[in-house]
């Protein structure tokens, strides 16, 4: 029996020019698809970012995929692919803590894409504040890191700010030493954000021990200062590697993070509510009654619903000595019955409590 005839690259790529054709003519469809949404929630007054409605399309992408393709690679490019959806149905502004290349830019870039306009902001502060007042659609701030812990600033933004947290990000962090071409010996000064700094402690004590370390707003302006360094003055950063290529620096140590599994999470903000999904999660703030054993009484309620939670972290409540606000994050939506009788109850033995946002789950 004759072998079959070997298919020749030219073949395959006729039929792989065919499957683009197909592709792009329905990636046009779906485009159409979506102003004609745009257009109903226009209509509706509905927001035109739905976190619910992009974790059922991702996850049911995902459950009828067969492979080749990777869970990871159908979310990036159904994330391109989203974001242009996004972009015509209404022009959208994201405020994130700038300036540009810092790793808040990359996570706003990992939820919303490249289709969408990017607002930096100098503070966390500006960046509630662009959203409060309606100039951007929605922000993005860092709340936690894995290594250093809380982003207290943006928790005491929720003390008084009417936004919501609408959806969760979060964003694997390494960071590099860079340099305008100087070797290690030679560094004098490191500039960087102060979280950080904390999060390469180790590396820095091993490497880096008689250097100054200089308290910069971020990693990008770090960045900038070094690139606008003479070689002479000694000068490095630690900072993402899209600083690097934005500056023209050169990496001369990478991903020296002393946690290999370095994580922060960042948090979009927005004046609206999302709807819930079957993967939520809560997030609140509540000072408890000053009288022995309530903060013992707040936790029951959880534990006699079954509900779990994922978080707890206290703040000074700057109204008196001694006084704290508990931030906490547990698994469901307020709107579930289970979890709106679980914060009635809660609500008794509380001297104020908030909900900051019920949101969809992210995968870390």
């Amino acid at each position: 029996m004759p072998r079959p005839a070997k298919s020749s690259v030219k073949t395959v790529r006729r039929i792989i020019d065919g499957i683009d054709g197909r592709i792009l003519e329905l990636l046009n469809q779906r485009v159409q698809a979506s102003k004609r949404i745009g257009a109903i929630k226009a209509a509706e007054g509905g927001s035109v970012y739905a976190p619910h409605r992009e974790k059922e399309v991702l996850d049911r992408l995902k459950s009828l995929n067969r492979g080749p393709m990777t869970s990871e690679a159908i979310e990036a490019v159904y994330r391109e692919i989203m974001s242009f959806s996004i972009s015509v149905e209404k022009k959208v502004k994201i405020a994130f803590l700038g300036p540009a290349v810092t790793y808040t830019h990359q996570a706003a870039m990992k939820k919303f894409g490249s289709s969408v306009e990017y607002e930096p902001c100098s503070s966390i502060t500006d960046v509630f504040a662009e959203v409060e007042r309606e100039r951007c659609d929605y922000g993005v701030v860092p709340v936690e890191n894995s290594t250093e812990g809380a982003v207290n600033h943006t928790l005491d933004m929720f003390i008084d700010s009417p936004l919501r947290i609408y959806a969760e990000i979060f964003l694997p962090i390494h960071h590099n030493l860079l340099t305008n071409g100087i070797g290690l010996k030679d560094i004098e000064r490191v500039y960087s954000n102060p979280q950080v700094f904390g999060q390469c402690r180790l590396w820095i004590e091993s490497h880096l021990r008689g250097a100054s370390l200089i308290d910069t707003l971020s990693t990008s302006e770090a960045a900038q200062i070094v690139a606008n360094s003479q070689r002479s003055e000694g000068a490095a950063c630690l900072a993402g590697s899209m600083a690097a290529s934005e500056y023209g620096l050169r990496i001369l140590s990478a991903q020296i993070e002393d946690n290999p599994n370095n994580t922060t999470r960042f948090i979009v903000i927005s004046r609206s509510a999302s709807e819930p999904t079957r993967d939520d999660k809560t997030s609140i703030v509540f000072e408890v009654k000053d009288r022995p054993g309530a903060l013992h009484d707040v936790l029951v309620p959880f534990k006699k619903a079954g509900v779990n939670l994922t978080k707890i972290e206290s703040r000074p409540s700057k109204k008196k000595a001694w006084s704290y606000y508990f931030f906490v994050d547990f698994e469901g939506h307020a709107r579930q019955p289970r979890v709106a009788r679980t914060l009635t109850d809660l609500e008794r033995h509380c001297a104020f409590l908030k909900v900051l946002g019920s949101y969809p789950r992210a995968g870390e």
